[in-house]
This record gives structure tokens, sequence and C-alpha cells, in this order.
């Protein structure tokens, strides 16, 4: 076999070059590469040809030749470049697959701001925590989508918190961390105001959670439903039966009912203070938009036994809804509820009183 890439294959590239031809003699001579039997003087010729194919106008004798080398070891560094610097068709095979690249020469790679190459790199077996991180650094949101879906890559929780932290409003990015599959805890803390209710039941289906905060999560996801259906409820009658439903079950949560005036959804807290204070909803209706009010509803607020501590994010509430109720009409369900979130997040005083929670959670609702 040795002696063919001698006497057959040298011979055949100068009378018969023709692209076929090539092509069968680079993926032999790849091939024969790897042999542990080859003599220096045969391996050095073997890299001759390499050499030569590599400078081919044919892509299809330099296609082959690459996606064959990409399985050798210890190539000699300028074919490793010439691979390397070829259009996207040659390179990335061998970018992707070659094993004996060092984390200096993949980010090298990486300077070289070609996305195809740079996602070349983010589909690697087991990069380390130190490639991943220069891909968040250096490359483009799709560039890191195919980092995050490797589950062989090594990503450090500090890279987890950039992408967080860079990244707040991408739905991708945020996806492709909750489906690793060895995230750790204090990513998932870092992470888990930032994504929507979906991928938090999926980290809680999925991940192994702390008992206490997966019945946390459990309960903000089940909140956050409720106020879903309740945007359907178009009728008076509708809802109080909605929330009647809720307040039997001992569903009628005081995070539940804060939630729900903050985000504008103003019958669905009416009828709540109603079967929680036991007062007819018509009494609730008349204190709470009664502009001298404000004692009677802190009276309402007590009845119901709501905590004092949100006291002060209620009013606040109630006041901007009372602001813009009329302006907006009403015609538009979720344009108001846009508004009244809009409006509280700009309310400084307000900002002071809700939680960091509270705040994500205003803000998702927007977005």
């Amino acid at each position: 076999m040795v002696d063919e890439i001698n006497q057959k294959d040298v011979s055949e590239l100068r009378d018969r070059p023709d692209i076929k031809n090539k092509s069968q003699v680079a993926l032999k001579v790849g091939r024969l590469y790897e042999n542990s039997s080859l003599t220096e003087k045969c391996r050095s010729l073997a890299e001759g040809i390499f050499r030569i194919l590599l400078h081919d106008a044919a892509v299809k004798v330099r296609e082959t030749l690459a996606s064959t080398l990409k399985d050798s070891h210890k190539l000699p560094q300028d074919i490793i470049n010439n691979i390397i610097k070829d259009i996207d068709n040659v390179a990335i095979p061998f970018i992707q697959h070659y094993e004996d690249f060092s984390d200096d020469d993949l980010i090298e790679i990486l300077n070289i701001a070609n996305v195809a190459k740079q996602k070349a790199i983010a589909k690697r077996k087991n990069l380390s925590s130190r490639v991943s991180s220069s891909i968040v650094n250096k490359c483009l949101p799709e560039v890191i989508e195919d980092l995050l879906t490797n589950n062989s890559a090594n990503i450090d929780n500090q890279t987890f918190e950039e992408i967080i932290n860079r990244y707040p409003q991408n739905e991708i990015l945020k996806k492709g961390i909750v489906y690793r599959s060895d995230l750790p805890f204090e990513v998932i803390e870092k992470i888990i105001n930032h994504i929507s209710y979906k991928l938090k039941t999926y980290l809680v289906l999925n991940h192994n959670l702390p008992q206490d905060f997966t019945t946390d999560l459990i309960n903000e996801i089940k909140e956050k439903i409720t106020l879903k259906i309740s945007e359907e409820y178009s009728q008076d009658e509708q809802m109080r039966d909605f929330v009647q439903h809720l307040y039997k079950a001992n569903r009628l949560t005081y995070s539940l009912v804060t939630r729900a005036i903050c985000s504008g959804d103003l019958t669905f807290f009416e009828y709540s203070l109603s079967f929680l204070s036991e007062t007819p909803v018509a009494a609730v209706r008349k204190t709470l938009f009664n502009s001298q009010a404000d004692f009677e509803i802190r009276n309402l607020l007590r009845k119901a036994l709501l905590p004092k501590s949100v006291f002060t994010t209620i009013l606040n509430a109630l006041k901007v809804i009372n602001g813009i109720r009329f302006d907006c009409g009403r015609t538009n369900n979720h344009i108001f509820s846009r508004k009244v979130i809009e409006r509280i997040l700009s309310s400084t005083p307000l900002n002071d009183e809700l939680s960091g929670e509270d705040l994500n959670y205003l803000i998702s609702q927007i977005n």
C-alpha cells in the first residue's frame, strides 16, 4: 500500500490530472497517511501531495482531501492553515472534527469572524470552557445558539451569566440555556426571572431543583396561567364565576391578586376583593375609585387579608388605572394592560415598593 504512493498515485497525478482522478488520489493518500507503518519518506511525500492538491482549482478535490484529513493527527501547520483559510465547504468539516487543535488554535479561528467557521467550532465535541467563553464574547447570537445546543461543550457559570446579561430579550438563547442537560442551579437562579412560564415548566420537569424552589416556581406558573385565562372572560358574570371557582379552591393568593391589578386586570381584582373581603362587588368598585377613599381602600385590603407589604403597590396601580382607563376606552384589553404596566414601571415611587421578581414579571408581560 505504501509503495503505491510512490509508484502509482504520483504518476497518475502527473499523467491524468482530471478532477475525478485527483479526488481519488486525495482520498487514498489521505487515508494512508494515518497508517502507523508509513515511513518518514512516504509520509513526507504524502504531505507534498497534500500541498499540491490544496492549491488545486477544483473545489471538489480540496473538499475530498480536507474531509479525509479531518480524522488525521499531527498534520504540518502549513497544511492546516491552508485548509482553515479555504472556502467554507472545504474548511468547515475539518474545523469541526480535527482533534489536534489547541484552545489557542480555535480562538484564533474565531477571530477570523467567519460565522460559518465559528459555528463549526461551536459544534465541536468537548469544547473547553475557555473556548466557550470566547465564543460568547466574540460571536453573534446564532453562533452562541449552536454552542448552547452542544451538550458536550463545557460552559462555566460566568459564561452563562454573560449570555443572560447580554441578551435578556433573546428567547432562542434563553431556551438554549434552559434545555442544557447540565444546567447548574446557580444559573437557574440567575435566569428564572427572565423566562416564560413554559420554560419554567420545563425546568421543573427536567431538572433536579430544591423542593422549596420547585414549589414556588409551580405556584408562579399557576398564577401566570390563571391570569392568561382571565383575559378570555369579557363578561362580568363569566369573571365572577371564574374568581369564585379560584376562591373555593383556595387559589386566590395575595400574589395573584397583586399581579392582576398590576397587569390592569381590574375586573379580576374587583371580584377577588369581593370574595376575599365578603363585600358586594358594587361596594368594592365604589370604594376603589373614590379619589378621597385611601383609608377605605386600605381597610378593604385588610378585610381581604392581604399583607400590608402590598398595599402601596396596589394603591399606586389603582391610581394609574384610574388615570388612563377612560382615555383608553378599554377597547382592547391587551393594549390597556400594556399601558398600565408601562405606566407602573415608569412610576418611581412604585418601583421602590416592587420586588425584583414583581418587576421582572411586569416586564415579561410587556415583552
